[in-house]
């Protein structure tokens, strides 16, 4: 068992508070990834359950012991860094087996595992060959291979495919998902792109300021954002945001158009949307498109309403142009509402 069990973990760099109050509990097997912007603190707490970094708060257990005291060698886990840290001089036999040979494995275990693992990854071929010579997706998967090899209860990857271009970032994706499901192994992956975390995830941790604002499946983040950023940050383009004022009997005015909504008494709300979940209706509210891009199968029409950038995705054989007058209608059922006080979802 390889549950990971983070308890009221906080982490101060001097005056700077980088986590505040974390508490998540990662199940067995599972792959949990932790999603966010640049600063948001995914990276720091990801090195504290590794060890790289001591919590000034709180506690990491995995697999049921408290290991925030041990070394990082003492805690079952494997790291697998953004600038794969693979030896050139080394061949790729050499380096999935350096961790092993460094416990001082017999031969014959390192070998198996070394060819089990080259075989996961698709690089068997290669193991007679230097690492300095293979490409740069051919050297990240050297480096998940060697993590493998360990056969740790948790393996940690911090950005391991960003530095790769889009194909292979692709390819890479559907190798590692499968590839951590055959391993049995309970899994931590940190990124900034949302893409990725949607496509590997069992379950997203969002993360914002240091905090955790959310952590559910990859459809309930996108379908049922638990707090406004994450409405905002998830999705691509993102939700459209429009002020909303009480009409009674529990209708909400949204840029002249009426909805049902959550009873809140008084005050106002957010009402926020989807692009997607936009469509063309002569009940809809007519808004004149500023900016249309062609994006393959659909389009991406931008408009202004009540002084916000509100955009639909609409099909791509409708015939629309700039200046043209759109009348736009929300699907209800996907409407999101949010208090603008708290940030918090109401409905």
């Amino acid at each position: 068992m390889a549950e990971i069990q983070i308890k009221n973990v906080a982490k101060r760099f001097g005056e700077y508070q980088a986590l505040h109050d974390i508490n998540l509990t990662i199940a067995d097997q599972e792959f949990m990834v932790l999603l966010g912007a640049s600063g948001c603190g995914k990276s720091t707490l990801l090195r504290i359950i590794c060890g790289l970094e001591t919590a000034t708060e709180g506690e990491v257990w995995i697999g049921g012991r408290r290991v925030d005291h041990l070394p990082p060698r003492d805690r079952g886990i494997a790291m697998v860094f953004q600038n794969y840290a693979v030896f050139p001089h080394l061949t790729v036999f050499e380096n999935i087996g350096f961790g092993l040979r460094m416990q001082k494995l017999p031969d014959d275990e390192v070998k198996r595992r070394v060819e089990r693992t080259a075989g996961l990854m698709h690089i068997d071929q290669l193991l007679k060959r230097y690492s300095g010579e293979l490409s740069g997706g051919q050297r990240q998967r050297v480096a998940v291979a060697r993590a493998l090899a360990m056969e740790p209860d948790v393996i940690l990857m911090d950005e391991p495919l960003s530095n790769l271009d889009a194909l292979l970032r692709l390819e890479m994706r559907a190798e590692l998902k499968g590839v951590l499901a055959e391993s049995n192994t309970t899994a931590i992956y940190v990124t900034h792109d949302q893409v990725e975390a949607m496509s590997l995830a069992d379950r997203i941790s969002v993360m914002h300021e240091g905090r955790i604002v959310q952590a559910a499946s990859p459809v309930e983040v996108y379908r049922n954002p638990a707090e406004r950023f994450v409405a905002g940050f998830i999705g691509n383009p993102p939700m459209n945001f429009l002020p909303a004022n009480p009409a009674g009997d529990h209708k909400w005015n949204v840029a002249g158009q009426q909805f049902a909504g959550p009873d809140t008494g008084n005050g106002s709300l957010e009402f926020a949307i989807r692009p997607e979940d936009i469509r063309i209706d002569e009940a809809g509210l007519p808004v004149t498109a500023k900016i249309v891009e062609p994006l393959g199968a659909h389009l991406l029409v931008t408009c202004e309403v009540e002084g916000s950038m509100f955009r639909a995705v609409l099909d791509s054989d409708l015939s629309v142009k700039a200046g043209d007058t759109l009348k736009l209608a929300p699907q209800e059922d996907r409407i999101r509402w949010f208090d603008p006080q708290t940030t918090r979802a109401v409905a």
